[in-house]
């Protein structure tokens, strides 16, 4: 389940995300801020869905192994988050700024709409124009079900709709990204590790 225990060594901290998609866009990040997670002893594990946390929690947190802990979570999940870590006792009775203060960061909807937000719709959409796959947007754009929403939630719906589309928009979007404009809970979250 997991390499760095498999292999006989302990990471420094780790940090909990949802999925993959979120996983490799930190790890975007920080190499493009210069660091090597893997070299710090640092370890993203993807946890394939937040309700799974527990797991991770008693794995890695004060009862398990005594890593440092941060993570990243989308709005919808902040629930499972807040329990999860007042089960193991890191904190008791946890608001969002608490969650902030123990390395737990939310993002407003979830990863993509972070980075599409930060980018700007219409620079993602040069993105998925570069990848080939504008005319079959503005074929999806066109369903009944998306015609009313907005540019983001029609991107955000393009990327999620299509088998690996998370993955790969999630590092195109943060290789993207200027440096200076990273969305706080990335920008906070490669800050507190």
């Amino acid at each position: 389940m997991n390499e760095d225990l498999s292999a006989g060594v302990v990471p420094k901290a780790v940090v909990l995300v949802e999925g993959i998609s979120d996983r490799f866009a930190l790890e975007v990040l920080a190499r493009r801020r210069g660091r090597h997670l893997g070299a710090e002893g640092v370890r993203v594990v993807a946890m394939n869905g937040a309700t799974n946390i527990g797991h991770y929690l008693d794995r890695y947190g004060p009862h398990g192994l005594g890593v440092r802990l941060a993570g990243l979570y989308d709005i919808g999940e902040e629930d499972y988050f807040r329990r999860g870590l007042e089960r193991v006792g890191i904190g008791t009775a946890l608001t969002r700024e608490g969650l902030e203060a123990h390395g737990f960061f939310v993002c407003s909807e979830d990863l993509e709409d972070e980075l599409i937000r930060a980018l700007g719709a219409d620079e993602v959409e040069r993105i998925v124009e570069a990848q080939g796959e504008l005319k079959s947007f503005r074929i999806l754009q066109r369903q009944p079900a998306l015609r009313g929403q907005n540019l983001t939630d029609q991107l955000r719906r393009l990327m999620s709709g299509r088998s690996g589309g998370k993955l790969r928009y999630a590092r195109l979007m943060a290789d993207a990204i200027d440096l200076d404009r990273l969305p706080h809970p990335l920008g906070a979250l490669l800050d507190w590790i």
